[in-house]
């Protein structure tokens, strides 16, 4: 890779301009626009997104963005500005979807990423929730094999081609989708390469990832590199579902950690630009030299991306990004995306808008300071109900991992709760399962909540079960064994209980290893029904007290 002038969207450039003005030929100018993680938000999720007040940077405030519609709009606003442009995604484009999407298995959501001419993708996570034959069908269309064809018109699969570099079929020994994607610029090629998180078996129930193997990022996109190289392309952009947690707001970068920081520095020299996802976090960054870019989540922002390419040798040596908010109160709703979502809008009313139960106040997803949530505690006792009976589990303690709670349920003025209300908390569909665990291996399992985590990820847990952890003390020590308590009596660490959870913690998923030691294993209700049924029991229902996870300094 020749020297790679960054420019950032402070205009604050670093050494080469001169380099610049010497080249004999004028340089091609391409326009690179990115998202990552939308998630089948073809509507504005309701928090929009959060940003710093740039009237007061000591507070943030949401500010109302996302969505298909408005997207659409300022996609098509800057692919105008350069007729040498491609529209790429970073993955999680499905799944973990608002019921508009995941009632027809997500084909509205490739429907309207189609129609935006979003050209190519990396898989990610949550691309392979309902396995690789379901993905394939997206990609290639069909009616699904068990519903059938439920939406307005013959599916006929996205237009816009997924990419899988890293993600191995074990039979064939082949990836599943292509590894890399070429698109020429005024007769320069630019090489795409897409791939998804190596840790991708850890964030899936097994039987999304049944046959597959996931390789090692970096050594999956270098040893590509080596194969492009000797098709004479040396500009090269990183498609992956993998991240960083930043700490400064949604255009700047003052400071990244996370993994996409080490998997960036092991790419080869060669690799000019990295589009990122996954961890639901904007970032304008550069790391080890290379531009990093990530769009925050849910169509809430546009990565606008500009590069030069030196026409003599056909690399990058420019490069600057611009994250642009997808504001509701600037963009004008696109009229073909909003004619697609009130096709799907009006399939799916009868179902989404049936009344389940009525609340007297929100149950918000936002977390205390002890990593306890309204809506988490509703979803667990939802799960215990559900499995308490001895016929269905004699389950004593649910938990809920935070993961799999994507929103809060925000009460409408009169109280109800629709079903679709319900199901944009926990969209994908999971049996519950019953196990037992001793109280040893319920202590080890909270322990893993800060154990080779990204963050902490707080387990949710049902009423009756307490417990009090120490923010000071070493990882994997920080629960105290004494104040672990079900029904106000300490738990017993040599005795057995029966423990509820959904199929993909049940299973291991996000970490939680010890689940995959439990025995005795009986399988429920799907967790939506168990909420439904929760919900009705109980109404009116009123958010409790944030009370059963303790925190000491």
């Amino acid at each position: 890779m020749k020297k790679l002038l960054l420019v950032f969207f402070l205009g604050v450039g670093i050494s080469g301009c001169a380099d610049l003005v010497r080249q004999p030929l004028t340089p091609v100018d391409v326009k690179i626009l990115a998202i990552n993680d939308f998630h089948g938000n073809l509507k504005a999720p309701e928090e929009g997104i959060t940003i710093v007040d740039p009237n007061d940077k000591t507070k943030k405030i949401q500010v109302p963005a996302g969505g298909s519609e408005r997207m659409a709009t300022l996609v098509n606003e800057l692919r105008a500005k350069n007729a040498n442009n491609i529209f790429v995604a970073a993955g999680d484009l499905i799944g973990a979807s608002p019921i508009l999407s995941s009632l027809f298995h997500h084909e509205p959501t490739v429907e309207s990423l189609s129609l935006m001419d979003l050209e190519v993708t990396s898989v990610g996570n949550h691309e392979f929730d309902r396995g690789k034959d379901e993905l394939i069908r997206l990609q290639t269309g069909g009616c699904h094999p068990k519903d059938g064809c439920k939406g307005p018109r013959p599916f006929k699969g996205a237009r816009f081609q997924y990419l899988a570099a890293s993600t191995i079929n074990t039979e064939s020994g082949k990836t599943i989708f292509p590894a890399f994607y070429v698109k020429k610029f005024d007769g320069i090629p630019v090489a795409f390469i897409g791939l998804t998180l190596k840790g991708t078996p850890n964030v899936v129930a097994p039987s999304g990832v049944k046959g597959l193997e996931f390789k090692d990022e970096a050594d999956t996109v270098n040893a590509v590199v080596v194969e492009l190289k000797k098709q004479n392309i040396e500009a090269f952009v990183v498609l992956i579902h993998e991240g960083g947690f930043p700490t400064g707001d949604y255009n700047e970068c003052p400071g990244i950690s996370g993994p996409i920081v080490d998997i960036v520095k092991k790419f080869d020299k060669a690799i000019d630009l990295v589009i990122s996802g996954h961890t639901h976090k904007a970032y304008n960054c550069v790391i080890d030299g290379r531009l990093v870019t990530s769009g925050d989540k849910y169509g809430t922002i546009v990565s606008e991306i500009d590069v030069k390419l030196e026409r003599k040798t056909g690399d990058v040596i420019y490069a600057k990004a611009n994250n642009l908010i997808v504001r509701a109160d600037t963009y004008a709703e696109d009229p073909a995306q909003t004619k697609l979502i009130a096709e799907y809008e009006a399939l799916s009313a009868s179902l989404a808008g049936r009344v389940v139960g009525f609340i007297t106040a929100s149950f918000p997803q936002t977390e205390n300071s002890a990593g306890e949530s309204m809506v988490g505690d509703l979803i667990a006792d939802a799960h215990l109900m559900a499995t308490r009976a001895e016929k269905d589990g004699g389950a004593v303690i649910a938990f809920m991992n935070p993961g799999g709670i994507r929103t809060g349920i925000v009460k409408r003025p009169d109280g109800k709760v629709t079903y679709g209300d319900i199901f944009t908390p926990q969209p994908f569909s999971n049996s519950l399962v019953t196990l037992t665990l001793t109280g040893e291996q319920i202590k080890k399992l909270l322990e893993q909540q800060w154990l080779d985590q990204p963050k902490p990820r707080f387990l949710q847990i049902s009423r009756g079960f307490t417990y009090t952890w120490d923010a000071a003390r070493p990882t994997g020590t920080r629960v105290l064994s004494h104040t672990i308590k079900l029904n106000g009596r300490p738990m017993d660490m040599k005795a057995a209980y029966r423990v509820t959870a959904n199929e993909f913690l049940a299973g291991g998923g996000d970490g939680f290893s010890v689940m995959k030691e439990g025995k005795d294993r009986h399988f429920g209700i799907f967790d939506l029904q168990a909420l439904e049924a929760y919900i009705q029991a109980n109404s009116p229902l009123t958010p409790s007290e944030r009370d059963r996870i303790r925190r000491e300094n």
